[in-house]
């Protein structure tokens, strides 16, 4: 316990630090060791795939060669990664020490022969360029999504128990024609499940075509093979990616922009909810659960703050601000190939993290909050001035003379418009004793229009 404090005290960020509880899934996708570990998988499969191609020297190549580099992968650990950065304390290149570290595999494991075929024709960047997409592919499955779905769940689950609970709308923040809270939730779920649904459908692209992407290296040395054809089936077989034909020495990023552009606007609508959590805290439409031994402020010992909301939204938007620099920086780099990608791309785990402490914030504060129905209807009681749109529009279609300016004249700029205001105003038009009932039985509570079925 003592340990993990320490190391919490001493990390620069709080993602790894107050927030590593937190973010520690993440770990596995995001990590040095599993970007050392997805170059492995990338060379590892590469060369398998080689295997499988009209290529001479592999004539003699052992059966249990494949068997013996599949088993690699799987036990894979921390160890094998501490090696690889030994080594690359002595290169000064990432991905070259990957390839150094597997032709020392290659030796121990008696395949040595053919140890020239690990990184065969390729630049680092086939290498990083086919790793990042799969680190990413798998954190979106893993984590990211399960976690955005349950957040979903939640707020659909409170929709749907309070679907039915009539609220004063604010536009302008002015009082408006009322609407339910279990719509104005429902609205929130209805936006994210769009843009989920619009993320799955970008394709998580890779480079794969050496030195400036025209298969220079390979074609050179056998000019026999179709190696474009062999990159789609790597890339798009085998890692379940897809690749970008045309290419400079790096991925055009182009797709990843998109994803990141997407996962900003979901961030966006996450943001529009905790303000909109908190304004209704705020004006008292929900109250808080008491935490024991919580404190609101360190001066003020009577408030119970909406910290959980205001948290999530301040880290969703350090996640957007960093996405948004990645979707511009990334597809943008100088002639076939300049490094600025290269210390920006490593830090794509960042944004994942901050909106993954977001997600577990507004979980918490969901639990937190209590409906306060008693305040809600009193909104409503004291805001009868809102039937006034019901009332001129059932007047418009009866033919009523001039019904909007009647209204207006009756309501606007009044705070004073209670229900009987509203009684002796009806009683007062000349119309029939049924459109007279009809207007009667207009309330703020009943007047919400046709809620939404949900799914």
């Amino acid at each position: 316990m003592l340990k993990s404090l320490t190391s919490m005290l001493k990390a620069i960020s709080p993602i790894d630090g107050r927030y590593a509880s937190k973010t520690r899934v993440l770990s596995p996708f995001f990590s040095e060791e599993s970007l050392i570990y997805h170059r492995v998988v990338v060379e590892i499969e590469y060369f398998l795939a080689l295997l499988d191609l009209p290529i001479p020297q592999f004539e003699d190549f052992p059966p249990e060669g494949a068997s013996q580099l599949i088993e690699l992968l799987e036990t894979f650990d921390e160890d094998q990664a501490l090696r690889v950065k030994e080594i690359e304390s002595q290169t000064n290149h990432d991905v070259k020490a990957v390839e150094y570290y597997l032709k020392e595999e290659f030796e121990a494991m008696g395949l040595g022969p053919w140890k020239e075929f690990i990184h065969f024709g390729l630049t680092s960047q086939d290498i990083n360029n086919t790793a990042m997409p799969l680190m990413i592919q798998s954190a979106l499955k893993e984590v990211y999504t399960p976690q955005m779905e349950s957040l979903i769940q939640s707020l659909n689950s409170l929709s749907a128990q309070w679907m039915n609970v009539p609220m004063l709308a604010r536009t302008h923040g002015q009082p408006a024609s009322p609407t339910t809270l279990g719509k104005e939730l429902l609205v929130f779920v209805y936006r994210l499940r769009e843009q989920i649904e619009s993320c799955q459908k970008i394709p998580l692209a890779a480079k794969f075509g050496g030195a400036t992407g025209n298969f220079n290296a390979h074609a050179v040395a056998y000019p026999d093979i179709d190696w474009p054809t062999f990159a789609d089936t790597l890339l798009n077989e085998r890692f379940g990616l897809k690749r970008s034909k045309v290419t400079t020495q790096i991925e055009n990023y182009d797709h990843l922009a998109a994803l990141f552009h997407n996962l900003a606007r979901i961030n966006t609508i996450l943001i529009d909810f905790c303000r909109d959590m908190w304004t209704y805290i705020s004006m008292e439409y929900f109250r808080q659960k008491v935490v024991p031994g919580e404190v609101g402020s360190s001066a003020m010992p009577h408030k119970v703050n909406p910290i959980d909301f205001e948290n999530a939204e301040g880290n969703l938007g350090i996640a957007n601000a960093l996405y948004a620099h990645f979707a511009e920086k990334l597809p943008v780099s100088r002639l076939q190939r300049d490094l600025t990608d290269s210390t920006v791309s490593r830090n794509i785990g960042v944004p994942f993290a901050h909106t993954l402490i977001a997600m577990t914030s507004i979980q918490k504060g969901l639990q937190k909050v209590i409906l306060n129905e008693e305040k809600i209807r009193a909104d409503l009681e004291a805001n009868w001035s809102v039937v006034a749109e019901a009332i001129q529009t059932i007047l418009r279609r009866e033919g009523y003379p001039e019904p909007y300016e009647a209204l207006k004249a009756l309501t606007r700029g009044r705070t004073a418009i209670d229900r009987e205001a509203i009684r002796v105003f009806i009683d007062s038009l000349k119309v029939s004793k049924a459109v007279r009932e009809e207007l009667h039985r207009i309330t703020p509570w009943t007047y919400t229009g046709v809620l939404p079925s949900q799914d």
